[in-house]
């Protein structure tokens, strides 16, 4: 395995879990809709115990994507990480609300009762997709950072990345087109979160609402979503030259990249096809209760087409909008040879994690969760 191959490599599994994090995010969608689709207090407690049972999937696999850019691209992290910590920490703070919420909403002493606690779940089902959105749409908008490699010598503050301003990350926020990709994300988990509930929830009340919810989240999403493909297709990307490292400005670059990895457009157009099949085979048929499941395989498959464009093919993933030649790219970002080599091994233990994942799952939901069980069983 050459140095090149293992940066490659490490990348496609960043998007890989990035994909699945997206996927997981079914729970943060169905929050958004707690009270729309429960109309009760019983109904509401129904609706988040079906997805308090998956929100640690969600939350595992977020602190894991952002350990994996750690270990593997250490220099996005301090520079992601450490200069655009307000939006990350917006970010971490609405994932602990949530699992705050899910604890002692209905634990004896609660002096702010159950609904104060819902409603932490739907702050954290509208700020984690949106925020998320917003930040991995800078991948493609870029951010405003500078890197000094120079700065490791200056033992005074040896500080090699700064951000640019006082914003510190929530400048992305003023970029509209972050924007659109962020509630284009919020919608979309929305979508996800009513195709889980439908396969998940036993109440025919609650699934006929979510029916109807689905196709009013599916049509703002492909309008936002599309939007900001064609944007992104249209517009000059980041490149850089391999043998000199040098960063420059491409014409089209991201759509150069699709037609270039002919592969990865394919994954891409697979993953789209897969979850327009289950929003339309969902919405038209009230006895279809699996779409949750191509559903996320082509949102897993799609996100990591999208990620893959944006690092792959001698293309920045991290751009600077302030120093173009402080852009990350998978080269320059990297890990040493010998940590990548060894990380490369240790990742040989991922399919027995998501076999078991795969196991917990099935036994968690060997039974379609009712009102009968709420009352009988321990239930949040």
């Amino acid at each position: 395995m050459s140095y090149e191959f293992l940066q490659q490599y490490w990348w496609f599994l960043i998007a890989l879990l990035g994909g699945l994090l997206v996927f997981l995010m079914f729970v943060q969608g169905g929050n958004s809709m707690l009270s729309s689709l429960g109309r009760s207090p019983e109904e509401r407690r129904l609706l988040v115990n079906s997805t308090g049972r998956k929100w640690e999937f969600t939350f595992t696999t977020l602190v894991t994507f952002g350990g994996a850019f750690f270990a593997s691209f250490p220099l996005f992290y301090s520079t992601s990480f450490g200069g655009a910590y307000w939006l990350w920490m917006i970010i971490l703070f609405s994932f602990v609300l949530q699992a705050v919420s899910y604890e002692f909403q209905n634990k004896l002493g609660n002096l702010l009762g159950p609904r104060t606690f819902q409603r932490f779940l739907l702050l954290n089902g509208i700020l984690g997709p949106l925020l998320l959105g917003g930040a991995v749409a800078t991948f493609f908008t870029g951010s405003n950072f500078i890197i000094d490699k120079a700065n490791i010598t200056d033992f005074g503050q040896p500080v090699i990345s700064q951000w640019a301003n006082h914003w510190h990350g929530l400048d992305a926020l003023v970029n509209p087109w972050n924007l659109v990709f962020g509630l284009s994300v919020f919608f979309l988990a929305r979508v996800l979160g009513c195709l889980y509930i439908i396969n998940n929830v036993n109440d025919e009340n609650i699934r006929c609402r979510a029916s109807v919810r689905l196709v009013g989240a599916a049509v703002p999403f492909l309008i936002l979503f599309l939007a900001f493909f064609i944007y992104v297709l249209l517009k000059d990307g980041y490149a850089y030259d391999p043998a000199t490292g040098e960063i420059f400005m491409e014409p089209n670059k991201y759509l150069h990249n699709l037609l270039q990895m002919w592969y990865v457009a394919l994954v891409l157009v697979i993953g789209v096809v897969l979850l327009l099949y289950a929003i339309i085979r969902t919405a038209v048929s009230k006895s279809y209760i699996k779409g949750i499941w191509p559903g996320g395989i082509g949102v897993v498959l799609a996100v990591l087409a999208l990620l893959l464009c944006a690092g792959w093919n001698n293309t920045a993933y991290y751009p600077s909008n302030v120093d173009l030649q402080s852009s990350l790219t998978i080269a320059n970002s990297c890990s040493s040879e010998f940590t990548l080599r060894t990380m490369a091994i240790v990742s040989l233990l991922i399919p027995f994690v998501l076999a078991y994942i795969f196991y917990a799952w099935r036994k968690i939901d060997s039974r379609k969760i009712d009102l009968d069980e709420i009352n009988k069983g321990e239930a949040y």
